[in-house]
């Protein structure tokens, strides 16, 4: 099974969602063989470098009062710690592009996953600057990738055209929000989900196309 988490790091419910569904994939264990890849989403494309304050950024985005966001803040925190991530005081909105370029770079390394934990930490939990190279260089560092060959890929602009190609490409297929988890290329789960909700879709799918592949609907193996 295939799976394309389409996300971005500035999206508090992205980092709920990929643990979320890491749980899911934990208790299904080896029943179900799983390709994870992760997919780039900016929620804020032409954010500037220094930033907006988080607050004014939010209230105008969502049209929201400060006690509605401070409710949505709330709920963030709860379903973080139930699915093991912690969610700390952010100030600012900061852009992401970079971040995604590193990201592109660490797939080729089979170290995306542990960037993205990386990455969602310092943006979420630790409230930094994810477009800061000294940030991407420490979170590329501790997701075990080489730094010298992250700074390189961070200076020279590289992934750019690879990021916004798979940008355009997942926008097509009529995603505009984030968490996406697209299986299979054909199955579609959105949003922060618990991680029971995972697993049940998850066993679901699995359960309907081998039953396809056995009555021929399916090749074997697709």
């Amino acid at each position: 099974m295939k799976i394309d988490f389409v996300s971005d790091i500035a999206c508090p419910w992205c980092a709920v969602g990929l643990y979320s569904l890491e749980q899911a994939l934990q208790r299904i264990g080896t029943e179900l063989a799983v390709e994870l890849h992760f997919q780039p989403f900016e929620l804020n494309p032409t954010m500037p470098a220094e930033g907006e304050d988080a607050m004014a950024h939010l209230a105008l985005k969502y049209g929201a009062t400060p006690e509605q966001l401070a409710q949505v803040r709330r709920s963030l925190i709860e379903r973080g710690a139930a699915v093991g991530f912690t969610f700390g005081e952010r100030a600012r909105v900061w852009n992401t592009f970079d971040a995604h370029r590193l990201m592109h770079w660490a797939k080729e390394h089979g170290r995306a996953r542990e960037l993205k934990h990386t990455l969602l930490c310092a943006y979420h939990t630790l409230g930094e600057n994810t477009a800061d190279s000294a940030i991407l260089l420490r979170c590329a560092g501790e997701a075990g990738l080489d730094t010298a060959m992250a700074r390189e890929v961070i200076d020279s602009g590289r992934y750019a055209d690879e990021v916004r190609q798979s940008e355009a490409h997942f926008q097509r297929l009529g995603i505009r929000a984030v968490p996406s988890v697209l299986i299979d290329d054909r199955h579609l789960i959105q949003g922060g989900q618990p991680p029971e909700v995972f697993e049940q879709a998850l066993r679901k799918i699995a359960g309907q196309d081998e039953t396809q592949a056995r009555s021929g609907g399916l090749s074997p193996g697709k």
